[in-house]
């Protein structure tokens, strides 16, 4: 077999910004030989909490929401986000995603170097 598959449910769960949320990383460097990926995970943020404030030095990063209801802060302001929603972090802008619900919420990321 030429192309890398992987079960989903065998990939651990780790911290993630901080323990606020979870991640599985589903493809990393180590499967991809492109300069330019940095990583493509799938995150859990539980009720009532954040993904705080971060930004990711020199990296893209793309958000598909899977599950949930909750909010998106830059330094602009704040946005909703909903099950379907992409979102598009340009690299080094600070940001925080929110779960004001009570049910864990998930996401898809991509994360790009520029």
């Amino acid at each position: 077999m030429k192309v890398i598959k992987r079960d989903s449910t065998e990939i651990q769960k780790e911290e993630a910004h901080g323990g606020t949320g979870a991640r599985k990383v589903f493809a990393s460097p180590d499967h991809l030989k492109s300069a330019h990926f940095e990583a493509m995970t799938y995150g859990y943020l539980p009720g009532g909490n954040s993904f705080d404030w971060h930004d990711h030095t020199d990296i893209e990063e793309i958000m598909v929401v899977i599950k949930g209801d909750g909010e998106v802060h830059d330094e602009d302001g704040v946005y909703e986000y909903h099950a379907g929603d992409v979102f598009v972090y340009p690299a080094n802008i600070k940001h925080k995603v929110h779960n004001p619900t009570n049910e864990e919420h998930e996401m898809i990321f991509v994360r790009v170097k520029v």
